[in-house]
């Protein structure tokens, strides 16, 4: 196992980590390269912008798009299933790991915020930080402008809304909005419209 891949199981792991050393400084830098190539490559063919993902990405299923510009820590921590759709500017610090399952929609400028920097100042200014994974599950759609924060899982079905800052578990089939994002009510039959692709 290699320093860097070392230093990134401590961090997954959630213990307190040196943000600061060369080998997670290089890895962010080689993060932004690849995403730099992703988002200069809007408009060329899906197989080439697919394959970006995969080196930046740590697995990815079938139909994961980004929008420009998408930025991200590490990449390599985060996780996609299948039918993604990012619209822009979303933003993924995924030192703690970021798991999205299938048919995931995230609307404009959403941040994924699994690292959190200590709080003490003199730790802080030393590079002390800590991360908590983040889980969406599947069929899940965030609004506009959502900030989620460490440790968070979004269950099932569910829908964030526009301008929340999610800090606690959401349970599967509701909607959820508000800062603090709670829960506002289900998701019933009553919400089905008889929409047929």
């Amino acid at each position: 196992m290699s320093d860097l891949q070392h230093q990134l199981a401590h961090i997954r792991a959630g213990d307190v980590y040196n943000d600061l050393t060369p080998e997670l400084i290089a890895a962010r830098e080689a993060a932004v390269f690849l995403t730099n190539d992703y988002n200069g490559s809007f408009g060329r063919p899906a197989v080439e912008r697919e394959a970006i993902l995969r080196r930046l990405l740590g697995s990815i299923g079938t139909g994961v798009h980004f929008e420009p510009t998408f930025r991200c820590e590490f990449g390599r921590n985060i996780h996609i299933g299948s039918n993604f759709y990012a619209n822009f500017d979303c933003v993924m610090l995924d030192g703690g790991g970021i798991h999205i399952g299938d048919n995931v929609l995230l609307a404009p400028r959403v941040g994924i915020y699994t690292t959190n920097h200590a709080i003490d100042p003199i730790e802080r200014a030393a590079g002390a930080c800590i991360a908590k994974p983040v889980h969406i599950g599947d069929r899940v759609w965030v609004g506009a402008g959502v900030h989620i924060n460490p440790g968070v899982s979004i269950g099932e079905g569910s829908i964030i809304g526009s301008g929340s800052v999610v800090t606690s578990d959401v349970p599967a089939g509701v909607i959820a909005a508000g800062v603090p994002c709670r829960v506002i009510r289900a998701i019933t039959e009553r919400d089905r419209t008889g929409f047929q692709p």
